[in-house]
């Protein structure tokens, strides 16, 4: 009955969509009143229902490596694919265990000989794997001297490595973007081995041990002091030995991709939300509050005869660095990238103390990383208009690097989406609009075992779910605002931790 009815409205709509402007009464407008109005905030809580469920049988966890997340992964593509939907499971790797067996080694083999001293002037940088290389040094947009304050941007763009020769090993200088951002870079870019050495400012000279934390690049990889970095960048074509003896297992999960029957697949609307809990909880806000509201989405609209393709993404091993996300993107072409048009992140959407924060893809509030890439303004816009259009305020959250918009962003693609805070404080000017407790977290059990069903906002994840449910319908069927996709540099974002 539903696909006939869509029908009916579409050949109705069609002689109308083709004399009246966008948004005014235009496809986009039509479908999006009709995707908002079927949406229900019940259904995705019948979702969270289920993911408690599977968190409950597995230990209290849907955390990446766990029976739990492949529970929820199966949970979801099954309702994806009964929905009609085209659905991928894309295998992501993630560090299961490393091992340190025997110090690492660092050698100036020419012009002349030096060892460094091990755990001193240099330590491993974990998850190294093992390997052992002798090439030469290529320094990449070093600062030297470095600046009183930090300011190196070493590594932190794509462009650094224009002129890079593979197969040398890249020499990076710690600063101002995170250090997985810089290791992900040397990797993309053919690097045989990674010396990070730090910036050289007062307080970051010495090497130190350091985790990493995730999964980014398949070569050797150390931590060195600043003399070290400072005399190899001075030696005219410094060679070295970078050896490191390590065991790395990884392990492998799955994102979920669901991608619509219908719409141009030279222009992509993605929407997203990660699908795995921290290990310490069931993750029922975070995020099986988002992943939930788009699967309601995608449900309800499996039938729409879309303009553009519509992807569903429910992305892996979030919680332990993006992994899914940044594996899907640098699995992408070039060709492939340019085709995705927005992208749409949906994390953490119905938090008990909530506030509607729309993400600062024109950076007007001028805090923290820059504006998004061309596009991600015309994203905000249109969120913001569907909170006017119900009388509800909104405030910004910057693009601070630590949700899976930031692959997207680092590539050039413009982003946005919904964020209704974590462990931040709630102002007492933000309870004076949205309601809440002032000087209280917006989710007091963020990456907790308390984020269960109990952890969810009915309000704001009915109202959430139908912003969503507008903007995805809106771009699937009207892209006009979006800049065409270029090969735009990337702004390096904000690390999730001071580098």
């Amino acid at each position: 009955m539903r696909r006939i009815a869509i029908a009916l409205i579409t050949a109705l709509a069609l002689p109308l969509a083709m004399t009246t402007p966008a948004g005014a009464g235009g496809l986009d407008d039509l479908f999006a009143k009709l995707l908002v109005k079927q949406v229900k905030g019940p259904n995705a809580k019948k979702h969270l229902n289920a993911l408690q469920a599977i968190a409950t049988a597995n230990g209290g966890t849907r955390a990446a490596g766990t029976p739990g997340y492949d529970a929820s992964r199966d949970y979801v593509a099954g309702k994806l694919r009964k929905a009609g939907y085209k659905v991928t499971l894309q295998p992501i790797n993630f560090v299961e265990s490393w091992t340190e067996n025997s110090p690492p080694t660092l050698n100036l083999t020419a012009p002349g000989s030096k060892t460094y001293v091990p755990n001193e002037d240099f330590f491993s940088f974990q998850p190294s794997p093992a390997g052992d290389v002798t090439a030469q040094v290529q320094a990449v947009d070093l600062t030297l001297p470095p600046t009183p304050t930090p300011t190196s941007t070493s590594g932190c763009e794509e462009s650094d490595f224009a002129g890079f020769v593979a197969g040398r090993i890249a020499l990076i200088q710690r600063g101002t973007c995170a250090f997985a951002l810089k290791i992900r870079n040397a990797g993309r870019a053919g690097a045989s081995g990674i010396i990070v050495f730090n910036e050289g400012q007062p307080g970051r000279t010495d090497a130190f041990p350091l985790d990493i934390g995730e999964w980014r690049a398949g070569v050797p990889m150390v931590f060195a002091d600043f003399a070290v970095g400072n005399e190899l960048a001075a030696t005219a074509g410094a060679t070295v030995r970078l050896k490191m003896d390590s065991t790395l297992v990884l392990g492998t999960n799955d994102n979920v991709i669901a991608e619509s029957r219908f719409g141009d697949p030279r222009n992509v609307v993605m929407a997203g939300a990660h699908l795995d809990s921290v290990p310490a909880g069931p993750g029922i806000n975070d995020n099986g509050s988002g992943s939930a509201s788009i699967l309601e989405v995608a449900e309800e609209m499996a039938h729409f005869p879309v303009k553009n393709k519509v992807r569903f993404a429910f992305w892996a091993g979030e919680e332990i660095g993006l992994l899914g996300s940044d594996q899907y993107v640098a699995s992408l072409s070039e060709a492939q990238r340019d085709r995705i048009r927005v992208y749409l992140n949906f994390d953490m959407v119905a938090s008990p103390n909530y506030a509607y924060k729309l993400y600062d893809g024109d950076n007007s509030d001028n805090e923290g990383s820059p504006a998004g890439p061309p596009g991600s303004a015309e994203i905000e816009k249109q969120l913001e208009a569907f909170y006017g259009s119900r009388h509800l305020p909104t405030v910004g959250t910057d693009f601070d690097g630590r949700s899976d918009y930031g692959p997207f962003i680092d590539v050039g693609i413009p982003a946005g989406g919904i964020f209704t805070g974590a462990e931040g404080i709630k102002t007492a000017e933000e309870a004076a609009m949205f309601g809440g407790t002032a000087g209280v977290a917006y989710d007091v059990c963020y990456h907790q075992a308390c984020d269960t069903i109990a952890n969810i906002n009915d309000t704001a994840l009915d109202v959430d779910l139908d912003a969503i449910a507008d903007s995805v319908a809106r771009f699937a069927f009207n892209l006009r605002s979006i800049p065409p996709r270029t090969a735009a540099a990337a702004a390096p974002l904000a690390a999730k931790t001071a580098n």
